[in-house]
Formats: C-alpha cells, sequence, structure tokens
C-alpha cells in the first residue's frame, strides 16, 4: 500500500512493503528501510532504523492530518490518498480551469457527453468516469469549445491522464 504524504509541504511517496509483527520494510521516494516499530503507549512509537533509535508521538488533527513530534522537532503531516486527490481536484478553484480535463485517480470512461466542436456551457458535463466504484462526472467551469478528444467509451485510463482538450 502507498500513499503520497505531504511534511511541511515537501511530497514523499510512502509504501509499506512488508510488516511482519515489530518488523516494518518501507520505501520512501523509492529507497528502502528496514524498521523496528513499537508503540509504546497511543499515539507514541519507538522507531529503529539503522541502529539509531527514533521516538515519535502522532496526534491527529483531522480526518487524514497529523502533527509528529520528535525529540527536537514538530511537522505538519498529511496522507494524500486517492480520496484526498479527487476531493482536492473537485474544490479547484474555477479561475484556474486548465485547457485538459482528466480525472485524478485511475478508472474506466462510461460516457462521453460532447464531440468534437461542440460549444458546451459552464456546468454542463463532458465526461463521466467510474473510480473506485462511483461515477464521478468532469464538467467545465465556463463557457468552452471541444477541442479533442482523447479516449473512447470502454478505456482504462491512468491518474491525471488527458481525457478531453477544450479551448
Amino acid at each position: 500500500m502507498s500513499n503520497e504524504i505531504n511534511i511541511n509541504d515537501r511530497n514523499a511517496l510512502v509504501e509499506v512493503l512488508s510488516r511482519e509483527g515489530n518488523k516494518v520494510r518501507i520505501s520512501i521516494d523509492g529507497k528502502k528501510y528496514d524498521a523496528d516499530v513499537v508503540m509504546v503507549e497511543e499515539g507514541v512509537y519507538s522507531i529503529l532504523i539503522d541502529n539509531k533509535s527514533h521516538n515519535i508521538e502522532l496526534t491527529r488533527t483531522d480526518n487524514k492530518n497529523y502533527m509528529v513530534n520528535t525529540y527536537s522537532k514538530s511537522f505538519d503531516v498529511e496522507i494524500i490518498d486517492a480520496e484526498s486527490k479527487y476531493m482536492k481536484s473537485r474544490r479547484q478553484d474555477d479561475s484556474h480551469e486548465e485547457a485538459v480535463i482528466s480525472s485524478p485517480m485511475p478508472g474506466k470512461i462510461v460516457k462521453i457527453l460532447v464531440k468534437v466542436g461542440d460549444e458546451v456551457k459552464a456546468g454542463d458535463t463532458v465526461i463521466i468516469v467510474s473510480a473506485m466504484k462511483m461515477e464521478s462526472e468532469y464538467k467545465v467551469k465556463k463557457d468552452r469549445v471541444i477541442k479533442e478528444i482523447k479516449v473512447k467509451v470502454g478505456d482504462i485510463i491512468q491518474a491525471n491522464q488527458p481525457l478531453v482538450v477544450i479551448e
């Protein structure tokens, strides 16, 4: 299982490769570490990596955000999973709409409601993608013209793959 994690405005890709008891093998931005992790009390962990001991305290600040305290530093940490990326993409400011419509997560094209040359109005649904057992409608935020359609119904898509180009 891998997640993107934002630590004090630095993004890192963290993946748990294996876990057996207290022994955990993780990858951080592709570099592998073997750790011995013990929860010494609720929210407090002792971590041994390369014969160095690290004590950390995790305090949940909301659903996917934590404050991580070490002996000398504190870090704001956000777990950025597929759901977080999806929700963030849906909240983006209207004034920053890209000329490309894409999905923040992999999925399958269910329906394309436009064709090249169509004039679409703000709020019109352009394409429907099925991802994580739900269908998401992607709409234009301003009046636009469909310039190019890069997929067809039934295509399996990757996260952030361009689907429709608009002018």
